[in-house]
């Protein structure tokens, strides 16, 4: 039996007319529909049609979302979401004024993470995550990334990949695994860089890709971290055992990642806290999707990435939670949004479509997902409001009363189905 999603207060379509992306100031394009309803047929948008035209609704179940805002499903497009232990010592240390070296020597910082997922099995972590994915789906989220980087062994990678899959088969969201073996280098090989980047490309990606543990390759350009000559071997491998390819870049430091990133065709260049002007005019011309992340700067206290300039000058601009145990530990979409409007001065309009088909499109599920179009999945969030600008005015607040994946009610009342 066909579905009818009847007549919400406001459908939010972020309409793309089929290009299944937006670039900034293009956001006139940005549907908000009255008095309609919109007719499913298995998982797909069947039409979106005059509530008054509708006749014969026996022929259907309805599914009344009066006084409600229906939108496309949230897609957080850049998490670290599997992971153990906790961190709230070190934060507090930060906030009592320890500087780096101090958490380092007491054994804090990603290594105290790394050591946790070690002595953790995949069962752990997958019980870990499962609270973590579970309240995803309750802000409307009907996709996910999940990176890994806190293993930074072949076995501690593989594990927190393993757990990603399970993840995959208990939940019915889109959950997509990004290998991120590239994020920091372990104690073990700080000098001898040359040996971990011979284990990621000759052990952990070919094992990865045979036993299809991830879609992404990723790597943390930094000067902490991975230089670009080193990120282009890695990527070299990768691109030759068929990853798609993603990239955290200028957080820190801008030391060359944007024109890596490009130059591998990356679907996205994520953080950009402080690209310079150079390299920002790069992204205009490209498909590339600037994946921002609010939540780091918050949690960090630091510099916002130039949001405005990006999509003033037409860059695809994502947002996303980077949820992780050590520089964002916010899952609040609802604050992130906040946080892109208050401090990077982003409108309503861009804001949604960062939060839904810019971030499919960095998840390259934009086809798919991300925008209420005909033929496109029913991949939707409903909001207990009847104007969809109190996502924002509602600072932290939660409005999500229905998660709807692929044409099912996951979640509503308080309740996860799975």
């Amino acid at each position: 039996m066909k579905k009818i999603l009847y007549n919400p207060a406001q459908i939010i379509t972020v309409n793309t007319n089929g290009r299944n992306f937006l670039r900034g100031g293009e956001f006139i394009s940005f549907e908000v529909f009255t008095e309609h309803s919109v007719i499913i047929e298995g998982s797909f948008i069947k039409d979106i049609v005059p509530s008054n035209k509708i006749n014969n609704k026996s022929e259907y179940q309805i599914i009344d979302l009066s006084n409600k805002v229906l939108l496309p499903g949230f897609i957080d497009c850049h998490t670290h979401a599997v992971f153990a232990g906790t961190r709230r010592n070190e934060f507090k240390m930060k906030l009592e004024g320890a500087t780096y070296e101090q958490l380092a020597e007491a054994g804090m910082g990603i290594n105290s993470t790394v050591k946790a997922v070690e002595e953790s099995t995949v069962e752990d972590l997958v019980a870990i995550a499962s609270s973590k994915i579970k309240y995803f789906i309750r802000q409307g989220v009907t996709s996910i990334e999940i990176k890994s980087g806190y293993g930074l062994s072949f076995d501690n990678e593989i594990k927190i990949l393993q757990a990603i899959k399970k993840l995959k088969e208990i939940y019915s969201i889109d959950i997509i695994s990004t290998f991120l073996g590239a994020h920091t280098y372990p104690l073990e090989y700080k000098n001898n860089r040359t040996k971990y980047i011979d284990i990621i490309c000759n052990e952990m990606l070919p094992y990865v890709k045979e036993n299809g543990l991830a879609e992404f390759c990723d790597a943390f350009c930094e000067s902490t971290a991975f230089h670009p000559d080193e990120i282009r071997t890695i990527f070299s491998k990768a691109k030759e055992l068929g990853y798609k390819i993603k990239l955290h870049t200028d957080q820190f430091n801008s030391i060359g990642g944007v024109d890596v990133g490009l130059d591998f065709n990356a679907l996205s260049l994520e953080h950009l806290e402080v690209i310079n002007d150079k390299d920002l005019a790069k992204l205009n011309a490209t498909e590339t999707v600037s994946v921002l992340l609010p939540g780091v700067s918050f949690f960090l206290d630091y510099g916002y990435a130039p949001a405005r300039k990006l999509l003033d000058q037409g860059s695809i601009v994502a947002l996303s939670t980077d949820y992780n145990p050590g520089s964002s530990h916010i899952q609040n979409i609802s604050l992130i949004m906040f946080l892109a409007a208050r401090k990077m001065k982003m409108n309503i309009n861009e804001i949604i479509s960062a939060f839904t088909i810019n971030a499919a499109k960095a998840l390259d599920i934009h086809t798919q997902t991300g925008s209420i179009e005909i033929n496109k999945k029913v991949d939707f969030a409903v909001l207990n409001t009847s104007n969809y600008f109190d996502i924002i005015y509602d600072c932290g607040m939660n409005l999500n009363c229905m998660t709807i994946k692929n044409g099912e009610i996951i979640y509503s009342n308080k309740e996860i189905k799975f």
